[in-house]
């Protein structure tokens, strides 16, 4: 397992993260994911422990709070171990403050993820939203005050547009805040929409990519089929309303050429699809979880799996879209030595 610093920060992480989203099963979102009780979740755990991972993620509004729970009860003895992450701000009840990240929601969302937890610290909290009716001088004063209080240790977000972070951004540096060191984003070879303006970005000011959802919501596991109907347990059946959209002709396209390298490689089609997002600029750990055993051995798998360049180049070349102005090249490239921004100085991952 290789381990990277997360953003521009002397945090060290594992290349896969495990994701506890399949923890708990309540709600029909979060029941399609995985209903994992506590038994198994200590045996996932241990399996993704022994593999290196160190990353353990969560929420609080996985499973109404339960998948905090679980993980924290898996936890239990061995809280050390690992970089514990969790995010909050997006509905949590029918309250009008159980949403948000105003001063009191986040000062309640925080001890009540320790209470579940079982920990008096979170090493990574994100912000799973941003939340356009907080003034982000209050959002960002008040992780400030948790960061003091020893209640945090480094904090990020989740799913905010490139202004939004690099509002976060200026605004940290302007008050001596801490600055959010991860972005927690869709990333997949059907969903590239992450490189047109957070990848440069993110490279640009040191924010590392935890990448979610990186198997295409479950589209990326070799079940799918040209032609053929959903199989059977396929959770697309219950989630396809919440998965990002995909056109169905480019996801065949990419499962062609992931098909091919498979065959080349001798790993399975998501071992192939996680290796080409580990060797992806700025992304500092990729997301993995599991509803058995048996997923998460094969999806830890891809920590040793390589790519050669001209499988890199098929990949990129069947999931390749034509982005928006104004990132597309337009005018022939005319403007393409201005594009790049400058990178900060870049950290060799950790044998």
């Amino acid at each position: 397992m290789q381990y990277r610093a997360l953003g521009n920060s002397g945090l060290r992480v594992s290349a896969l993260g495990f994701g506890a989203g399949t923890f708990g099963g309540t709600g029909p979102l979060f029941s399609a994911w995985g209903d994992t009780g506590e038994a198994e979740s200590r045996r996932l755990l241990d399996i993704a422990l022994d593999a290196g991972v160190n990353l353990v993620d969560t929420a609080d509004v996985y499973s109404d709070g339960a998948s905090e729970r679980i993980l924290g009860a898996a936890l239990r003895g061995r809280r050390d171990r690992v970089v514990l992450s969790t995010k909050t701000a997006l509905r949590t009840g029918e309250g009008p403050n159980e949403v948000g990240a105003s001063r009191h929601r986040l000062l309640r969302a925080v001890d009540a993820s320790l209470r579940r937890l079982g920990t008096d610290y979170i090493d990574l909290l994100q912000l799973h939203a941003f939340d356009a009716h907080t003034p982000l001088e209050e959002t960002l004063a008040t992780l400030d005050g948790l960061v003091r209080a020893g209640k945090l240790r480094y904090v990020g977000v989740s799913n905010f547009s490139g202004w939004q972070l690099m509002k976060a951004l200026a605004l940290a540096d302007r008050h001596g805040y801490p600055r959010p060191v991860a972005h927690q984003a869709y990333y997949s070879l059907i969903g590239r929409d992450y490189e047109w303006e957070l990848m440069p970005l993110g490279l640009n000011q040191g924010v590392g990519a935890v990448v979610w959802s990186p198997l295409g919501w479950g589209r990326l596991t070799g079940k799918l089929r040209r032609g053929q109907p959903l199989p059977d347990g396929s959770r697309l059946r219950a989630t396809e309303a919440f998965a990002p959209p995909v056109d169905g002709e480019r996801l065949f396209r990419v499962i062609d050429a992931l098909e091919m390298v498979s065959a080349e490689t001798g790993r399975p089609l998501p071992q192939v699809a996680l290796a080409w997002l580990l060797q992806r600029p700025g992304v500092a750990t990729v997301l993995v979880g599991a509803r058995n055993a048996a997923q998460l051995e094969q999806n830890l798998g891809a920590a040793d799996l390589a790519l050669a360049p001209a499988q890199v180049d098929r990949l990129d070349a069947a999931s390749a879209t034509t982005p928006p102005y104004p990132y597309y090249p337009y005018w022939n490239g005319m403007f393409t030595e201005l594009a790049a921004p400058p990178v900060r100085p870049h950290r060799e991952p950790m044998p």
